[in-house]
């Protein structure tokens, strides 16, 4: 009798763990698809700007574009609490692949300099890609190497007027 009573208390544990993981799950695919509905805001072909942790990757569908920013190879700006003779520029290291290109790593720098080989944006498959912004700031208290890691990026695309090149 006792046996009887053990299995039928494991029977009816078993069934209502089965009912909680549906109602879990309902649950869960909701908020899953109320939080994607926030999130995939279509992006405009515009140039409006698409931000990138140090290490992230994205594909853009409406670029038909793969972007990857493996992070900064370069930071000379002079800290927020200093006075420098000139201000500095950070270099970006990005890589880009299109759906039917190689990839291609690009260096956006914070400035336009020739003499340094800096350039805030360059051209990819039909796109200028250029760097509109990059944060954090160094200051002199934590210095450059503080910020490894923790870098962060804004970069605008907009369609070139050129016949696009594939590379």
């Amino acid at each position: 009798m006792l046996h009887k009573v053990i299995l039928f208390g494991i029977g009816l544990l078993t069934l209502a763990n089965c009912n909680a993981q549906k109602e879990t799950k309902t649950s869960t695919k909701s908020s899953v698809s109320e939080t994607k509905e926030k999130k995939l805001k279509p992006m405009s072909l515009t140039g409006e700007t698409i931000y990138f942790k140090e290490g992230e990757n994205k594909f853009l569908k409406e670029y038909q574009m793969n972007i990857t920013f493996n992070g900064i190879t370069e930071d000379s700006r002079c800290p927020t609490d200093v006075n420098c003779i000139w201000a500095g520029a950070a270099v970006a290291d990005i890589q880009v692949m299109g759906t039917t290109t190689r990839p291609m790593n690009l260096r956006l720098a914070t400035t336009d300099h020739a003499g340094r080989n800096y350039s805030q944006s360059a051209e990819f498959n039909g796109y200028t890609i250029s760097l509109a912004q990059l944060t954090p700031y160094p200051n002199s208290k934590d210095g450059v190497k503080a910020l490894a890691g923790n870098y962060r990026i804004g970069i605008t695309i907009k369609k070139t007027e050129k016949e696009p090149t594939m590379r």
